[in-house]
């Protein structure tokens, strides 16, 4: 972490003194607050720059882009008191020191003008609640009213007044604290955390988008089960997404019982963030939401133990419920998880018995999509056991080799069968109706378990077979 006299080199850039210039000549105080000044001490990049001024936040603005001068834009908020200057690659953002008042049933707050105390105590955490001077008089002094300096050395996310209010006031501050939590593996502080706990149920007035915004930043964490299990140790995931608390415990039955599905599905969860450097989002839903049928498919047997029978299946029926929910988007991006959760026993399963023609479906079926669905597969294997682990690794590579081989020489990445439904229904001289389905999944399927799926006279056979079979005959030989 940068020690303050470190951090004072950093505000030397010309962009901090035309605003604390600026300030002055205007008579105002001036300072750069908030999460700008907590990632100068941690050294993260942080594209935005936050100030808070003892006196109007938008003639402020004005100002500094008047004295910038070309090339600054200046977009301002009356109804909220603030302003934002972009120039070149700074993105400035102003606004008025005030205090604030909550009402039971919003988090919207009451805002009026307020001291630089003021504002620094209505802010989320004592590590956002610091500030340093631009003004001439103090330039780079820090003001840190609460300790954030120090929560910062000691890895600590703690409210800087009394956490029941913070929480009550504004129930987003939960899901922050848990999201800061994760993405610098810090520790709640247990009063804190304790608050959180009490407040859970004020999370019902906050809108899902709110919540995904904030379960999206958990999900491109480095290690995201940080977060996801603070929100189930908290009681806020039984309140947004009961069905991930319902994967929780393990089930005794003459002795034998499952895994813990919720903490295997953590581990599974971080070994994708660890593959997945460059964060797809949506293949850590699937890695999230693998096994989320396994409560409702959850069987006993004397002979067979534990079996959770389809909930591959199951759980990508689930998804578009679960997506509209949490007010996720509806549309490739949830096909793109199903399509994670329905195939991700398939590779294993290969291990039994690796056909050619298992690897060819599989390989069809997956798409584009292939690579991401094996970081998923891989990263399913876990075990207590290293050997057991080390002997499914070996299989699941020789799959891998397998699938190499036949999509080199088959390309089925982007397969498509030679004979496309226009043509069908020219063949046979009929319009678009079931019959064209029918012959098209025919041609797929029987292609698929041969060993030239590309040979267009072996399409065209099964093509007219089937159609016969439906009673067509054909008008049109291609």
């Amino acid at each position: 972490m940068l020690t303050l006299k470190e951090i004072q080199k950093q505000l030397e850039s010309r962009i901090f003194h035309i605003v604390g210039e600026t300030a002055d000549d205007m008579g105002y105080e001036c300072y750069v607050v908030g999460g700008y000044v907590r990632d100068l001490f941690l050294e993260r990049h942080s594209k935005d720059k936050d100030f808070v001024t003892v006196g109007s936040g938008i003639e402020l603005a004005k100002a500094v882009a008047k004295r910038i001068g070309k090339g600054a834009h200046c977009s301002y908020f009356q109804n909220f008191g603030t302003a934002q200057v972009k120039y070149r690659a700074d993105e400035l953002e102003f606004v008025g020191a005030r205090k604030e008042s909550y009402r039971r049933d919003s988090r919207n707050p009451i805002v009026e003008n307020g001291t630089l105390d003021d504002d620094l105590s209505r802010r989320d955490f004592t590590i956002n609640a610091m500030a340093i001077s631009l003004n001439a008089a103090n330039y780079g002094e820090l003001v840190d009213r609460f300790g954030g300096l120090d929560d910062l050395a000691a890895g600590v996310i703690r409210t800087p007044l009394d956490p029941d209010i913070t929480f009550s006031d504004d129930p987003l501050r939960m899901f922050r604290a848990i999201r800061f939590a994760t993405q610098l593996n810090f520790e709640i502080a247990p009063n804190t955390f304790e608050a959180i706990r009490r407040n859970a149920e004020r999370i019902k007035i906050l809108t899902r988008e709110r919540i995904a915004t904030e379960l999206s930043k958990i999900m491109c964490s480095p290690m995201p089960s940080i977060g996801w299990k603070l929100l189930r140790d908290a009681g806020l995931l039984k309140i947004f997404l009961p069905e991930l608390e319902a994967m929780a415990g393990v089930e005794v039955v003459n002795g034998r019982g499952h895994k813990d599905n919720f903490y295997h599905t953590m581990e599974v969860l971080d070994k994708v963030a660890a593959a997945d450097t460059n964060c797809n989002e949506w293949l850590r839903w699937g890695a999230l939401l693998h096994d989320i049928a396994k409560p409702q498919t959850k069987r006993y047997d004397e002979k067979a133990g534990w079996t959770f029978h389809n909930h591959n299946f199951v759980g990508a029926k689930m998804l578009p419920r679960i997506f509209r929910n949490l007010k996720l988007p509806l549309d490739e991006r949830l096909k793109y998880v199903q399509k994670l959760v329905e195939l991700h026993m398939r590779p294993i399963a290969l291990v039994e018995e690796v056909t050619d023609s298992a690897i060819r479906r599989l390989i069809f079926e997956a798409g584009d999509d292939i690579d991401d669905l094996m970081i998923l597969c891989r990263a399913d294997i876990t075990s207590k056991n290293p050997e057991k682990v080390r002997r499914h690794l070996e299989n699941f590579e020789m799959v891998l080799e397998k699938m190499r081989i036949i999509n080199e020489k088959d390309n089925l990445r982007n397969w498509q069968p030679p004979i496309d439904g226009n043509e069908i229904m020219a063949i046979f001289g009929i319009g678009q109706c079931r019959a064209v389905g029918e012959i098209k999944n025919y041609e797929k399927d029987q292609l698929l378990e041969s060993e030239t799926p590309n040979d267009r006279e072996l399409a065209l056979k099964l093509v007219l077979e089937k159609g016969a079979s439906l009673g067509l005959t054909p008008t049109l030989r291609p």
